[in-house]
């Protein structure tokens, strides 16, 4: 017979509506990836960054808000920093729409995140002082007003840097000429916008994965199962606004999030092909996000 969960992660499970089996998850996955992370982080100074990367609605949030309660049993501050957070503003995606191509009026792809903002974040983690960092509401598809951001106190031992993108590697040239979905084909004919989005990666986007010291990729069956999570994750968001009696049309329906993840396609692909070669650590997950047996 397993023993109960402890009362944190009991109080976790019920508060974020997950299975009772998750607990059972913890212990199987998350408790010994945080050992590999604490014995990484000893000796290598405050900040030490964990990227973690993993497609649309994988769980990267639960993962790492579950990690940083691990890693304080082993003596150890965590931060908790989504790449979602740092976007660009509403305001700033559409300038940036109208200089380079409209596509970049959506978020996601590289080029629409604020990555000076995210180095900054990562150098204050790493000092003693007050560090408020930035929450990006998805609703209202902007960045929430500094008032409402999350102060944590710095230095912190290790920086959790989770995201759909966190430590992509640009492709090969060559790739980018082949449309991979109706999106690329009918409104980027030209490649114009996935382009620029790989020279992001090539180069700006350097100088914030390139702090990541350790890499853990959750990886779902395929780009496929990613629609899927992703609608169940708007459906949630709707219920969320239901309940908070805020607008309905801030959510977007079946038909809406797959437009919307198809600027995602191109990427979590080459991700998925070429990121478990050299990620530390590879989560692969089955179609219910439940991780795998290692």
């Amino acid at each position: 017979m397993s023993r109960p969960p402890p009362d944190w992660l009991a109080a976790f499970i019920a508060a974020e509506r997950l299975p009772p089996a998750f607990a059972e998850t913890v212990e199987r996955v998350w408790r010994p990836l945080a050992g590999r992370i604490a014995a990484a982080a000893r000796g290598r100074g405050p900040g030490f960054v964990v990227g973690i990367c993993g497609p649309q609605a994988s769980g990267k949030s639960t993962a790492t808000a579950v990690l940083a309660r691990l890693l304080a049993d082993h003596g150890l501050s965590a931060a908790c920093l989504s790449i979602d957070d740092l976007y660009l503003t509403r305001e700033e995606r559409r300038r940036l729409a109208e200089r380079t191509h409209p596509l970049f009026a959506v978020r996601g792809p590289p080029g629409t995140h604020d990555v000076d903002l995210g180095v900054r974040l990562m150098e204050a983690l790493a000092r003693p002082g007050a560090v408020a960092l930035p929450r990006f509401d998805k609703a209202a598809d902007t960045r929430r007003p500094e008032a409402e951001w999350d102060e944590v106190r710095a230095p912190v031992d290790v920086v959790l840097f989770e995201g759909w993108c966190v430590g992509a590697r640009p492709q090969a040239p060559e790739a980018l000429r082949r449309p991979v979905n109706a999106l690329e084909r009918e409104r980027d004919p030209q490649g114009v916008w996935r382009a620029y989005a790989n020279a992001q990666l090539e180069g700006p986007y350097r100088a914030l994965f390139d702090r990541i010291g350790l890499l853990i990729l959750l990886a779902p069956p395929g780009f496929e199962t990613v629609l899927a999570w992703r609608r169940e994750q708007e459906r949630k968001l709707r219920e969320r606004l239901a309940r908070e009696g805020r607008d309905l049309a801030l959510s977007m329906d079946d038909d809406q999030v797959a437009e919307f993840i198809a600027h995602y396609e191109r990427l979590t692909r080459h991700i998925l092909a070429e990121m478990p070669a050299r990620a530390d650590e590879v989560v692969r997950l089955d179609a219910e996000r439940r991780p795998l047996s290692p």
